[in-house]
């Protein structure tokens, strides 16, 4: 009865629409063979919706690439692909692409025994169509150092995604292309600690940029100002003052000048340790050093020292040492305000601001 019952069952399924045209007499037609493989690969029933399916742009190069490499045995003109590429616009698009690849590699590799890799730009162009159509597991694949797609990837295509993830405030992602980065060998660069530092500040992930920033530092990657900014306004911001010295440390061996941001952290750094007036040195420094442009931002600075700071770093520490560190940067921002003033720096610095009554927790 089993038996029976699944013959019934292939019976109906073979006089479906989707097999009326697929008769024993074309059924060795290798053009129509190839072309129903790939379809029932990459194609659901049911109703097209303009995401099921693939944008008639892709769809039509597509064709023309596998006509060429699996009929005509002939390899298609480079822009084909390239053009396929542009316009990827959806995951359906992207799907098409990577089946396109996985072609092309074979065929080069059978055909013509070219054994190796398309170049690390056509991979950094195909991940940034997988960010752009939204289709990053596909993205994640163009990171593997061994895949069927003929990809050689680099650290610029995990750029890509990397922000992606800035743009979206997206750990999880962070974390997966990080692991793949790690796993297939590919080098960490200085943009790439620029990126991770700033996911890390915005989504508050103090731990994980204490990972992320030992592995750049083991790995001899020179960090830009950029991201040593970042780094050490983190520091301040969660009031560690332990690791905010060890990061100065890091960056004063490879640049001798603050930007406004680590200038600003250092000074922060004085004042959990109730230094104001070695505070008010490291800003007469700026004023020294910076340039006309960048000197314009210490009074802004010094008006979110007073009026954003606080609140942020006191917020940070444990509950029962919170009310005496807010009693004591009160105290203690307000003699660096006012010697900072005394110095001729001008100016308008609201220190009502320290009032607020959540400035200091009850």
């Amino acid at each position: 009865m089993q038996v029976a019952s699944n013959a019934r069952r292939a019976s109906r399924l073979l006089q479906s629409p989707i097999f009326s045209g697929f008769t024993p007499r074309n059924y060795h037609n290798p053009q129509l063979a190839t072309h129903f493989i790939i379809s029932k690969a990459f194609y659901t029933s049911g109703i097209d919706t303009p995401q099921s399916t693939p944008t008639e742009s892709v769809k039509e190069l597509y064709d023309k690439i596998l006509d060429s490499v699996n009929v005509k045995r002939s390899m298609p003109p480079n822009a084909w692909l390239w053009s396929l590429v542009s316009n990827c616009k959806h995951q359906q698009d992207i799907k098409l692409l990577f089946d396109t690849l996985n072609n092309l590699r074979r065929f080069r590799l059978s055909n013509l025994r070219i054994h190796d890799n398309f170049n690390c730009n056509l991979c950094r162009e195909v991940t940034k169509a997988c960010v752009h159509a939204g289709a990053l597991d596909f993205g994640k694949k163009a990171l593997w150092k061994h895949n069927v797609y003929g990809l050689s990837p680099s650290v610029a295509s995990a750029h890509h995604l990397l922000n992606y993830a800035k743009d979206h405030n997206d750990t999880k992602l962070l974390v997966e292309v990080m692991k793949l980065i790690k796993k297939n060998d590919l080098p960490l660069q200085p943009g790439t600690a620029d990126i991770i530092f700033s996911i890390c500040y915005n989504t508050d992930e103090w731990e994980l940029l204490e990972k992320y920033a030992k592995r750049f530092v083991k790995a001899g990657v020179k960090l830009r100002q950029t991201s040593f900014s970042t780094w050490m306004e983190f520091a301040a911001k969660r009031g560690n003052t332990e690791a905010l010295w060890k990061i100065e440390k890091l960056r004063s061996e490879s640049m001798k000048q603050h930007t406004l941001a680590t200038g600003f952290s250092c000074a922060k750094g004085l004042l959990l340790e109730q230094k104001p007036s070695d505070a008010v040195a490291i800003i007469q420094v700026l004023n020294q050093t910076l340039s006309d442009a960048k000197k314009s931002g210490i009074k802004d600075e010094l008006q979110k020292l007073v009026s954003e700071w606080p609140l942020e770093v006191v917020k940070h520490q444990k509950e029962e040492d919170r009310k005496a560190l807010a009693t004591s940067l009160k105290s203690d921002i307000v003699a660096f305000v006012t010697d900072l003033l005394n110095t001729g720096l001008e100016a308008n610095i609201k220190l009502e601001d320290l009032n607020r009554e959540e400035a200091i927790p009850q």
